[in-house]
């Protein structure tokens, strides 16, 4: 299983929506470097939903129902045979007990070299297993 987080303008989308429908495919995503770790997405990954905006923080969690496959409102394909615009569904988890901000992640020295600090811009990024245990414990969630 893999770890991902997945940003998102709360007023746009929320995970409070995302829980709310029960269930979401995630799309628009449309930076060539997210694409890439989009479509690298499996069934049962891990997501953790950041939001963008006033609150920035990791809010909560959601499983991936299936992997990556083709946004039908975009289709085409990548010379490798992959998705040139992929989409992913997701389906909620729970929201962290304790929310994690971007100023805790920031002065945490083991986050220095996380996606999230170094290319804040990336809507969608791997999470490293040394950064998805930290970022459990700040957020309250139990051990593994």
């Amino acid at each position: 299983m893999a770890y991902f987080l997945f940003k998102t303008e709360p007023s746009e989308f929320s995970f409070q929506d995302l829980v709310k429908k029960g269930r979401a495919t995630w799309d628009g995503v449309t930076n060539a470097a997210a694409l890439i770790h989009l479509r690298s997405i499996a069934k049962g990954d891990t997501v953790y939903i950041y939001h963008t905006g006033d609150e920035k923080a990791v809010v909560g969690t959601a499983r991936a129902i299936g992997g990556a496959f083709e946004d039908p409102k975009k289709p085409g394909q990548t010379p490798e045979g992959k998705p040139r615009f992929a989409v992913v569904d997701l389906a909620p988890v729970g929201p962290l007990a304790v929310p994690v901000t971007l100023a805790t992640i920031k002065a945490d020295p083991r986050f220095a070299e996380f996606a999230l600090v170094k290319q804040s811009r990336l809507s969608v990024m791997p999470v490293p297993s040394e950064i998805e245990d930290a970022l459990r414990m700040l957020a309250g969630l139990r051990e593994r």
